[in-house]
């Protein structure tokens, strides 16, 4: 495991932190975060066993959050207004994210990866196989959505979660953290409240920006329904969903894989939305097993 953070430009404007995990005669396996989350929310053991898998594991911080650049200025994000349909506020879409992990690869001179999203990384790896198919091998897309309004959508508690007031001190955020794995964890796992807060204070002191994840709120909302152009993509493609989700219902994994010709869906049952230890092996084996068929 190499703990060993690098930073490349990867456009005029945007700097990616980053971390390479395994040996780099591998095959490259590029995973994507989601919203307001750094790349230490792919747990460090998960990395570790894709690794082992005979990966060449990446992992990085996408703009506006941990170590990567964060953007100033500008129009203020304005979240009820976007989620009305104004998206006058956005700085910037899911497609522009996508650029910037495809720029990642081009500054490592990897010229095609395979890639794994979570959450907005689904989104945004999604947005990668549209317009960069000839840069992935293979897709996988967890606990994600298309970008129809209709599917996808969160029950009632996980909004009030997302749309909270953010935390203003470091105790503030790792109570948040907990309080928010108590709505949208898995119900179907065990939960170790000591792991969320060691890893809800080392995201605090990594970087506290609640205005960047607000920018990546309001792209998503600018970044449309991908359902018809998802219906192009050949790549080898894995649909990971938790049956439990409270933040991306069900239906939006559902869309996808059905948007996806010859895609595999992978449901959990007793996943939400995060990446329980529990679910690692399934997701691991599916992992391997689509990378491995898509190589050959």
């Amino acid at each position: 495991m190499s703990n060993e953070v690098q930073r490349v430009m990867v456009s005029e404007s945007i700097e990616i932190a980053y971390e390479s995990i395994g040996d780099e005669a591998d095959p490259p396996l590029l995973l994507v975060m989601g919203l307001g989350a750094q790349m230490i929310a792919w747990p460090d053991q998960f990395c570790v066993q894709l690794a082992a898998r005979g990966y060449r594991v990446i992992r990085f911080d996408n703009r506006d959050v941990g170590l990567s650049t964060h953007l100033v200025g500008g129009t203020a994000p304005n979240v009820a207004k976007a989620m009305g349909g104004d998206y006058s506020s956005a700085a910037y879409t899911l497609s522009d994210m996508a650029g910037d992990a495809v720029g990642l690869l081009n500054a490592l001179d990897i010229r095609t990866a395979h890639v794994v999203g979570a959450s907005m990384g689904g989104m945004i790896v999604q947005c990668m196989a549209i317009e960069y198919p000839n840069r992935l091998r293979s897709m996988t897309s967890i606990m994600s959505t298309t970008g129809d309004r209709s599917v996808g959508r969160p029950s009632q508690a996980a909004m009030t979660v997302l749309l909270a007031p953010p935390a203003t001190d470091r105790e503030g955020a790792i109570a948040r953290a907990v309080e928010s794995a108590k709505v949208i964890g898995s119900p179907g796992f065990d939960r170790d409240d000591d792991v969320i807060k060691e890893r809800a204070a080392l995201a605090f002191d990594r970087a506290f920006d609640p205005v960047g994840g607000a920018r990546q709120l309001v792209a998503i909302q600018a970044s449309g329904d991908r359902t018809e152009k998802l219906r192009s993509v050949k790549i080898p493609t894995l649909v990971v969903h938790g049956a439990a989700d409270a933040l991306v219902d069900v239906s939006g994994g559902k869309a996808t894989a059905e948007a996806i010709q010859g895609s595999k869906l992978l449901l959990i049952d007793g996943m939400s939305h995060d990446l329980p230890q529990g679910a690692w092996p399934q997701i691991v084996d599916a992992i391997d097993d689509l990378a491995t068929r898509a190589d050959a």
